[in-house]
């Protein structure tokens, strides 16, 4: 099973990467799972984890892509909330690599 050390903790992560429990999620989880992804998390990628995390809690899942634009569009505004904006910050991957940053689980319906 893969894991993460973050701060002496052991953080059990799914063959995909995703936080086993998302109650293991914090700032330096969160950096550590940025850092293997080759990703320096800045101010714009936190507004979006945040986000991502406001609507899991709102909703209980993860958004696809097109829900994901839609909620970011709605919540900052269409410059932030556009594909090529958040293709830019999460490596054209945006739905699944923001949630996994964020400590959600992985989209359903992404591949």
């Amino acid at each position: 099973m893969k894991h993460l050390i973050v701060a002496g903790r052991r953080i059990e992560l799914d063959k995909d990467g995703y936080l086993l429990a998302l109650a293991d999620w914090s700032a330096p989880v969160a950096e550590a799972l940025a850092q293997q992804e080759q990703l320096t998390l800045s101010d714009e990628h936190w507004q979006i984890l945040h986000l991502l995390r406001a609507f899991y809690a709102e909703f209980q899942l993860s958004p696809a892509n097109r829900p994901l634009i839609k909620y970011v569009a709605l919540k900052l505004g269409p410059e932030k909330g556009n594909s090529l904006h958040l293709n830019l910050l999460f490596k054209g991957a945006p739905a699944k690599l923001a949630a996994k940053l964020a400590g959600l689980p992985k989209p359903t319906n992404c591949l």
